[in-house]
């Protein structure tokens, strides 16, 4: 199979990083991006010679497109970049809720919009944008999160229609046991999410990188949102 290019906006650390390092160990080309490019080309040296690193705030949706003009030919989208806010309605920080809507939804569709000249018009191609489970399982605190993330699941459904044949998929994850952020909590923590699953384990990063890669070559998949929970929502 020919080398493809896959474009991962937020790749430089966590599930992003993971998905653009099996990609490259794959023999994929890849474009990973963060908010501050020096960091982005350190991360992209570590992935070898078929990465690459490039700036990119997706806070600061009218300077995407520039940031991203010389991206060529993209087989593949993934756009992971995420910003944990805890922002209850009673303390609201509107700065705070604005830059995260501003985030997730404009800036996640205003990278579609700057890389879709460069999309081949093929059900081949594959867009994979993260949402999050707070859609549904909303917590103190998590009024934003569980609205972009819910907004994330609306948006893939529009641009699936718009786009065709390229096809646009949501993943969302539960909790990721083994990644940065759940991996630093307290194991009492951990066992109690363990608890309420089925199966009595956590998703894992690999079974996350697993279903991006899935939905980016599944040609028959779009316009989906895909749970990656351990079964959580049926407990």
């Amino acid at each position: 199979m020919a080398a493809r290019t896959l474009v991962v906006v937020g790749g430089t650390s966590g599930l992003g990083l993971e998905i653009a390092r099996s990609a490259v160990a794959r023999g994929d080309r890849v474009v990973v991006t963060g908010r501050h490019a020096a960091r982005a080309a350190e991360v992209a040296e570590t992935l070898g010679d078929h990465a690459r690193g490039l700036g990119v705030d997706l806070a600061e949706p009218t300077m995407i497109g520039a940031a991203l003009a010389d991206v060529e030919a993209v087989d593949g989208l993934v756009l992971a970049a995420i910003e944990r806010d805890a922002n209850a309605v009673k303390e609201y920080d509107v700065a705070r809720a604005l830059r995260l809507v501003t985030l997730k939804l404009v800036g996640y569709t205003e990278v579609v919009h700057a890389l879709l000249p460069r999309m081949a018009a093929s059900a081949e191609t594959g867009i994979v944008m993260f949402g999050g489970r707070a859609k549904d399982r909303p917590y103190p605190g998590s009024t934003t999160v569980s609205t972009v993330n819910g907004g994330v699941e609306g948006l893939v459904r529009t641009l699936a229609l718009e786009l065709a044949p390229i096809r646009a998929n949501a993943i969302h994850p539960g909790i990721v046991g083994d990644s940065p952020f759940w991996a630093a909590k307290p194991p009492e923590v951990l066992a109690a999410y363990r608890a309420r699953t089925p199966s009595g384990e956590l998703a894992t990063m690999a079974d996350v990188v697993d279903a991006v890669e899935f939905l980016l070559r599944n040609r028959s998949v779009t316009g989906a949102s895909l749970n990656v929970d351990c079964g959580w929502e049926v407990t």
